[in-house]
Order: structure tokens, then sequence, then C-alpha cells
């Protein structure tokens, strides 16, 4: 009886500090990103090979947008202080233009610079082609991207992406509208 009595006690106790154990992200999806070669806006080459072993969080903009991409890049603004507040100083941010003949290195910083960006975590990527981001982000982040014949306006949705160390997706965000800055940084947290 005693026997029985302290199995069940340690049983008990195992299940408690299991249970206490690291946090699960909700709703979390596991999609690997392929390896991609592309260009900063400081006109330096990376690759995932150069986010592997970080958190990062990235976005699909491009800087002639006329409607949700000023937006989205300000509210990614507020998630870079959020991110300096809590004291995560490992994480990145990631911005992959959608229109790579228009967005240069150069375009892209001015762009930055109108919102106060701190390049110190956060890379405006270009230098493919635009097949190859079309391409990339369905395949990759299961999203549209298409820029059409007629108009500069490319087609995307509005998403922001959680991407944990090993090169995988974990979760998407809204980044447009309510974007839910508590969740991205719990989220992160997890995976630090």
């Amino acid at each position: 009886m005693k026997n029985r009595l302290l199995l069940l006690l340690v049983l008990v106790f195992t299940l408690i500090l299991s249970a206490c154990g690291k946090k699960e992200i909700e709703n979390a999806v596991d999609w690997p990103i392929n390896d991609f070669t592309a260009t900063t806006q400081q006109n330096k080459p990376l690759g995932l090979k150069d986010l592997k072993g970080k958190v990062w969080v990235s976005a699909f903009i491009f800087t002639s947008c006329a409607d949700v991409c000023p937006p989205m890049t300000s509210n990614m603004v507020k998630l870079q202080t959020k991110l300096k507040e809590e004291n995560l100083k490992d994480v990145e941010l990631v911005s992959f233009s959608v229109d790579p003949t228009v967005d240069t290195p150069e375009v892209l910083t001015r762009y930055a610079n109108q919102f106060g960006v701190n390049f110190k975590n956060w890379t405006f990527l270009t230098g493919y082609s635009q097949e190859f981001i079309e391409k990339f982000a369905g395949q990759n982040f299961k999203t549209i991207v298409k820029k059409p014949e007629e108009g500069n306006q490319v087609i995307h949705q509005t998403f922001l992406y959680l991407v944990d160390k090993d090169g995988h997706i974990k979760k998407t965000y809204s980044g447009f509208k309510n974007v839910p800055y508590e969740e991205i940084i719990n989220d992160i947290k997890t995976l630090e």
C-alpha cells in the first residue's frame, strides 16, 4: 500500500512538473523555408544561412505601394520598439520586396528611413527576380505575390510571419490592422 501511494505521488509530481515545461505556440504551423539568396539595403548578400540560429519576423512589402505597405511598415516599427522594450535582442525583422526591379538597395534604404527604421536588427531584401519572389512566397510562405501586366501595384497579402531558429515558419499574424503585438512577443519568447 505504501509503495502504491509513493508511486502515485511520484507520478502526480512528474505530471505537475511536465505541465510547467516550455509553453507551446497556439495554432502553430511548421513550414520550412528553402534556401535563398538576396541583397540587403546595404547592398550586401544575405541568405537563409545568415538567419539560422535567430528568431525572425518577416513581411512582404514594396516601396511604391499605395495602400497597405506603409501601415505594415509602421506596424513593424512598433514591433521593433516592443522587442527592444522586452529586451529581446536576438530577434531579426526581415522585409522582402515584392517589386525587386524597382526596389533597389538605395530605394529600400530611403523608404525605411521615412519610417525611422533601426537597421540594427531589420533587413530589407531585394536582388532577386520577380519570378523568384512570386514562386518563393507561394512555396515557402503559402502566400500570393503577383505583379500585374499593367500598373505598378503588386498583389500580395499583409501577414507577418514568425520564423524559428531553424528557418521554419511557426505562425502568421495580421500585419496591417489589429496587429497582435502581445501574442507575437509571447510567441517569440516561446522560441527563444
